[in-house]
């Protein structure tokens, strides 16, 4: 498996995987406006471009994604449900961790996975939040 920075071209199947695994695994958890909002979001050039994308994939293909603000904020983070529980999120994670020099990360963590931040050592910082319809739990990590 291959960790590494998303080129041009690879942007659209990163942003469908993250789509895909979205419908499947966090959709439940949001109303039809949040179901929007993050589609709008993913869709939107300008929040696109101002992320830092990576992905993990083997044999050619994509596994996962995660995308950040300077390193220092988690915006997306999906792994193909296929895929779960194999330590691609920890690897893509790690790749996160070693680009990062503050030493603290921030995620807006779904309800769906909560108990994943906390496997990679995120505290909760403030209660559960909801802006258009989009609910999280805003969280931190000191590593």
């Amino acid at each position: 498996m291959e960790i590494r920075k998303i080129k041009k071209y690879e942007m659209e199947e990163a942003i469908s995987l993250t789509w895909k695994t979205f419908l499947e695994f966090e959709a439940p958890d949001y109303t039809e406006e949040g179901i929007k909002e993050f589609q709008k979001c993913i869709n939107d050039k300008k929040w696109i471009e101002a992320k830092e994308f990576w992905r993990a994939f083997d044999n050619g293909k994509l596994l996962g994604v995660i995308a950040t603000d300077n390193y220092t904020h988690i915006s997306l983070f999906f792994v193909d449900g296929n895929y779960h529980n194999k330590g691609i999120g920890r690897k893509l994670y790690n790749k996160i961790c070693d680009l990062n020099k503050t030493g603290s990360y921030t995620v807006n963590s779904s309800p769906y996975a909560i108990k994943i931040y906390e496997h990679l050592g995120f505290e909760y910082t403030d209660k559960k939040q909801c802006i258009n319809g989009i609910i999280f739990y805003p969280m931190k990590n000191n590593k």
